[in-house]
């Protein structure tokens, strides 16, 4: 499970998370809603130790992320992260794109990889699309590229961070149709988003951030069909 005790974090004068607790178990889907600002891009990063915190703890099956001890690359490797832009190197092939990591974080051999890879990339419905460059495909198969390539490390969890925000909304549907795979698999995922029937359809909770603290936090249901929190309310009445 992830385990969130008390974090707090600042960029500068500006304190983004305003000491967080949470614990998302295994097999859960949380969906993280908000106003632009309220943290919860900043809590994905802080998760998967590219961002070290203040104060409070995140504990990761038990291991303390942001321990001097703990090795980050390995704990990435359980820990599979998507951003809103998908990175992709393009003077490779949709195929090479997923094989990387598994090669060179895995220790793979170029069989096993190719074997991992075309596995993940069949599964987010791209087999068609191995020898194609990634500039030759649109933003929502783009995406579902770097979906396969944080699944080809064969992660516990997976966080999502806004992966429908930069596409068109005709490209959105193919994404959430992704998740919601993963989803109905048992995949532990984090995805903070803005697409609220998505959040209501797939999520077993959701949490609303604002201004850098936990304000409510509930199962769908409940926190969209009666909201307690007045910020909650406000922001949902401002999304319909």
């Amino acid at each position: 499970m992830i385990e969130i005790e008390n974090v707090r974090k600042s960029f500068g004068a500006l304190e983004v998370l305003k000491g967080i607790d949470l614990t998302v178990a295994k097999g859960e889907v949380l969906t993280v809603i908000g106003g632009s600002g309220s943290g919860k891009s900043t809590l994905l990063t802080c998760i998967n130790g590219l961002e070290p915190i203040n104060s409070g703890r995140i504990k990761v099956d038990g291991t303390e992320v942001h321990a001097k001890s703990t090795d980050l690359n390995k704990l990435r490797q359980k820990i599979g992260i998507v951003f809103q832009q998908w990175n992709a190197f393009p003077h490779l092939t949709v195929l090479e794109n997923v094989m990387l990591a598994p090669r060179k974080a895995l220790g793979m051999t170029k069989a096993q990889a190719e074997e991992v890879a075309v596995k993940q990339l069949t599964h987010v419905g791209l087999a068609e699309k191995l020898s194609v460059y990634p500039t030759r495909m649109s933003g929502g198969q783009q995406q579902r590229m770097a979906i396969a390539r944080a699944l080809a490390m064969s992660p516990t969890y997976m966080l999502f961070d806004e992966v429908t925000s930069a596409l068109d909304p005709m490209l959105v549907g193919e994404v959430l149709d992704t998740l919601r795979l993963l989803a109905s698999e048992g995949m532990t995922m984090i995805c903070v988003t803005h697409e609220m029937k998505f959040a209501r359809e797939v999520s077993d909770r959701v949490a609303f951030f604002h201004q850098g603290v936990m304000a409510e936090i509930a199962p769908p249901d409940r926190l969209f069909g009666a909201p307690q929190h007045l910020e909650t309310q406000k922001f949902l009445a401002a999304t319909h």
